[in-house]
């Protein structure tokens, strides 16, 4: 028989963590219960399990996949490869959001995915009226199935960015695509949509996309709250200047990135 011990020290240090949560997820038990259990024996059922998720695991696999779940504003989100895996630096457009945000404000987010960030918010605001879109039937599946869950009064609809939206609303926010075609990084993110992170114009894409069509679909005073990468930000703040925003914002992550802007469409613009 191997042993709880065994088997983490055969995965090696470097995925420690990672595997402790394949420990807890195949037993259902916590990882407390792990690290006090050591000598606990595995079943043959529950070595098999955890030795195909530990092949997958050290070929790249994000263990949030191979959970089937991910934590994000102190919820749990079912995750498939079908979506972006949430990140905690996004947390920071939920909370930029929830403290600007008026009451009963019509909220739309773009690119929804997982839903986390709606879903977050709407339960953060419950009097917000919040609209996700995505243009992946295969993500808004995923979506509907954690509103669900957490018992979410989001509105979800299929759309290429604006190209079924009509209406306008009081705020937009967006997580799109930042990523550029060559990072170096995406090599780590392999397992992940493509089409979620990865935008063209050095990553610039998506995010001036939205800029330049927002304009049009937020109520004259409405915000605009895009996340973006971490060197993005100044080409962020003077494309949202020039295309008419006012009282644009910077705001940062935990780790003191730029990883958030803000800024109001003026008050007399219709």
């Amino acid at each position: 028989m191997t042993s709880v011990i065994q088997w983490l020290r055969a995965i090696g240090p470097d995925l420690r963590l990672e595997a402790e949560l394949l420990l807890c997820h195949h037993l259902e038990v916590s990882r407390t219960h792990i690290l006090t259990h050591p000598e606990l024996e595995l079943d043959t059922h529950t070595l098999a399990a955890l030795t195909s998720d530990a092949k997958r695991l050290c070929a790249g696999e994000p263990v949030a996949y191979l959970l089937g779940h991910r934590e994000f504003w102190g919820l749990s989100f079912e995750v498939t490869p079908d979506v972006l895996i949430p990140r905690p630096e996004t947390e920071l457009l939920v909370e930029v959001a929830a403290e600007k945000t008026i009451k009963q404000s019509q909220v739309l987010e773009l690119g929804t995915g997982s839903g986390a960030i709606a879903i977050s918010l709407g339960l953060e605001r419950p009097d917000l009226n919040i609209t996700a879109i995505d243009n992946s039937t295969a993500a808004l599946e995923v979506a509907q199935q954690n509103a669900r869950a957490l018992n979410s009064h989001v509105k979800f609809a299929v759309s290429n960015w604006f190209e079924s939206v009509a209406e306008q609303f009081e705020v937009i926010l967006s997580n799109p695509p930042y990523v550029a075609p060559k990072d170096p990084h995406l090599d780590g993110l392999r397992y992940e949509p493509h089409s979620a992170l990865v935008a063209g114009n050095n990553g610039l894409a998506d995010l001036l996309h939205i800029i330049h069509s927002a304009i049009n679909h937020l109520k004259p005073g409405g915000w605009l709250m895009l996340e973006h990468g971490y060197d993005q930000g100044a080409n962020i703040t003077a494309s949202l200047s020039a295309a008419g925003y006012v009282q644009v914002q910077v705001h940062d992550d935990l780790a003191g990135h730029h990883r958030a802007t803000s800024a109001h469409k003026p008050p007399h613009v219709t």
